[in-house]
């Protein structure tokens, strides 16, 4: 597809009411003019290949999506097919400006019955705003999760070039990818990672057929369970920065709920807390969005106190970020700032 027809969609996902295209495929294929065979037996055949494709050509899925989206499921998830990760899109679980989600059904690759996919759309159409932000402390990252060292693909980046922006593009995917395994690994509440291409992540499913987990911002909780999730939201949170890793966009809209669990997801922008300069700045937000919502479910938090005890106990200096503009380039003082931050 070209940049218009992604554009085309990309409007039909943010509009609800757009997604009722759907896509017909057509049974039919081409033959050489000068090859002449029984309509009985072009039947068979086809019914025979039919069954035998397990190519991307050959995928289609029960979800009835609209030309373009196809498409883009189609180029995002066709490798997962061809692997047997998954063997059918069921449906759209969450539309987002990032990313979308879908409800999926495994292949014979996996032992889940369902299996969520995460497919991002493409940079130019993100509109998540100041990426930079995160991307400060952090190596770019190559479609494997390897650290980029070609000077061709670094400088590629720096400059912003096409290619560059490409590169960029998978490093945010595959930053959000190997946080899931390490934390997963870990013990962490997130999502089980199964596999990543180069614009989407397969992760377990938090759900059931016929609903998905929903976000703990839409819930209201009795007083005991608050208390509890609160406190696993803690440790969560905890573990992470155990882990080198702060979420970076922590919230309640970011927390799933499911059987009395609950489930943090949504992870590319994750950050180092030593790399990046706005670390202290960036943890004390996300402990001051959970905070707020507990405080709403009725649980007395204290959030400066808290990100405070869980920052220094992980041996990290609580440093306030100044403004560059404020620094002075003679002042050997200003400098020691200045070069910390960078």
């Amino acid at each position: 597809m070209n940049t218009n027809d992604y554009l085309e969609f990309f409007d039909e996902l943010d509009d609800d009411d757009a997604l009722d295209a759907y896509l017909q495929f057509d049974a039919q294929r081409p033959r050489h003019p000068k090859c002449r065979i029984s309509k009985k037996l072009e039947a068979e055949e086809n019914t025979f290949i039919d069954a035998q494709d397990d190519t991307r050509e050959g995928f289609s899925f029960t979800y009835k999506a609209s030309r373009h989206e196809a498409g883009w499921l189609l180029d995002s998830l066709g490798a997962f097919y061809e692997q047997k990760w998954i063997s059918d899109v069921l449906r759209l679980i969450k539309g987002g400006k990032e990313a979308s989600v879908y409800l999926c059904r495994s292949g014979v690759a996996v032992d889940a019955p369902l299996l969520a996919a995460k497919v991002y759309r493409p940079r130019q159409f993100r509109s998540l705003k100041n990426d930079a932000l995160y991307r400060v402390g952090r190596d770019e990252l190559d479609e494997n999760g390897h650290i980029i060292t070609n000077d061709g693909s670094l400088h590629a980046i720096r400059k912003r070039t096409s290619f560059g922006e490409k590169l960029r593009h998978q490093s945010w995917i595959a930053y959000e990818y190997q946080a899931l395994q390490d934390l997963h690994g870990a013990g962490a509440d997130v999502p089980a990672p199964y596999v990543m291409s180069n614009n989407a992540i397969l992760m377990g499913y938090i759900g059931d057929l016929d609903m998905a987990a929903p976000a703990l911002q839409s819930l209201d909780l009795e007083p005991a369970e608050a208390k509890t999730l609160f406190d696993r939201a803690v440790w969560d949170i905890d573990l992470m920065l155990a882990q080198g890793r702060i979420h970076g966009d922590l919230s309640a809209y970011n927390i799933l709920y499911w059987d009395g669990d609950i489930t943090l997801i949504d992870f590319p922008q994750v950050v180092p807390p030593d790399g990046n300069p706005a670390a202290w700045t960036i943890f004390r937000r996300d402990v001051a969005r959970i905070c707020e919502y507990f405080a709403g479910q009725g649980i007395k938090t204290d959030p400066r106190k808290l990100s405070a005890e869980l920052w220094t106990a992980h041996g990290h200096k609580i440093v306030k970020q100044v403004d560059p503009r404020n620094l002075d380039a003679d002042n050997p003082a200003d400098r020691q700032i200045w070069e910390r931050q960078r």
